[in-house]
């Protein structure tokens, strides 16, 4: 079940870069664009799923633990996993591109982080407010991500393209229609939900098993399987040296888990943040400072800085829940 649940997820990550460059290029949209918004909103499907479902239809302080962990989790694991994994790509594929990420436009990717960076900040601060703040803190942060939408949208850096790959769904034409093109995206978002929701079942047997308490495993274990869909697609993106969009689909996700999930926990659970979610969300601010910063001297993220977020930053919080009781 998990090597089936694994398979899914590849094929319909997959299928899904394919679908969603010929999506943009019908809509119009660049690569920034097509990564912080389409790709980011697609493959954030199954991590949202889980906050959504455990705290809106779940029962008691278990279900709000598994929501604001599932929170807290997402964007700690595209801060640490996913530039880990960047890093990674772009020293393999070292015989066919550079060895780091060069996004075609740095100030894009320094929107995504810089958003990131202030509005998780809000976000994770609302746990210092009296509860009678909190909707409005919520109500700010569904404000924000919407203010970036539009400023995404209106932004205008990049428009040369390059022409994707043919369309799985129509490999014979040289622009395939709407339908095919739609239906693939479609699909393959099936694809991943149904993968990412099988192998986070199969975790969760075995976290019942080990006796995991629900924060720990959907702080640490769940995001492994939901960020799955991010972090292949930006592998595949990156082997393609097509690294904004590669970029752009880990950043974009974070905007979305910065804004709409932790307004979602803000308004509907207490919000009370314990020592190793602070630690959590503090590390993936690190992260992406450090990132931000690299980008606004350099204009690209060097593949050995991206490991080494990873491989730091990811056990510290391991070692932490481990030495704290799982708290």
């Amino acid at each position: 079940m998990l090597a089936a649940s694994l398979g899914l997820i590849l094929a319909g990550a997959k299928l899904f870069t394919n679908g969603v460059e010929w999506l943009g290029r019908k809509l119009g949209w660049g690569d920034n664009a097509v990564g912080s918004i389409l790709a980011a909103l697609g493959t954030a499907l199954p991590e949202s799923m889980i906050p959504v479902v455990a705290i809106l239809f779940g029962f008691g302080e278990a279900s709000d633990a598994i929501g604001v962990g599932a929170i807290l989790g997402a964007p700690f694991m595209l801060s640490t996993a996913g530039f880990f994994l960047i890093g990674v790509a772009s020293l393999t594929f070292w015989f066919r591109r550079q060895p780091y990420c060069a996004p075609g436009d740095p100030l894009a990717a320094r929107r995504d982080l810089g958003f990131f960076l202030v509005v998780y900040s809000v976000a994770v601060g609302a746990t210092f407010t009296p509860p009678s703040w909190h909707r409005v803190v919520a109500l700010l942060l569904l404000a924000a991500y919407g203010l970036f939408l539009a400023r995404t949208l209106a932004y205008e850096g990049e428009l040369v393209f390059r022409r994707p790959d043919p369309l799985v769904f129509a490999r014979h034409r040289a622009v395939p229609g709407w339908l095919p093109v739609v239906g693939q995206v479609l699909v393959s978002l099936a694809f991943v939900f149904l993968g990412a929701r099988l192998f986070v079942r199969v975790i969760n047997h075995v976290a019942q098993n080990l006796g995991l308490p629900v924060f720990a495993f959907s702080l640490l274990i769940a995001p492994v399987a939901t960020e799955m869909p991010e972090l292949i697609n930006s592998v595949l993106w990156m082997g393609q040296k097509k690294d904004t969009l590669a970029l752009a689909n880990i950043t974009g996700a974070m905007v979305l888990q910065s804004s709409l999930l932790p307004a979602l926990g803000i308004a509907y659970t207490p919000w009370q943040l314990t020592p190793v979610g602070l630690l959590s969300a503090g590390l993936a601010l690190l992260s992406c400072a450090v990132a931000y910063a690299t980008l606004l001297r350099y204009g690209v993220l060097p593949g050995w800085l991206l490991v080494l977020l990873g491989t730091t930053l990811y056990p510290l919080l391991v070692v932490a829940v481990v030495v704290g009781g799982w708290r």
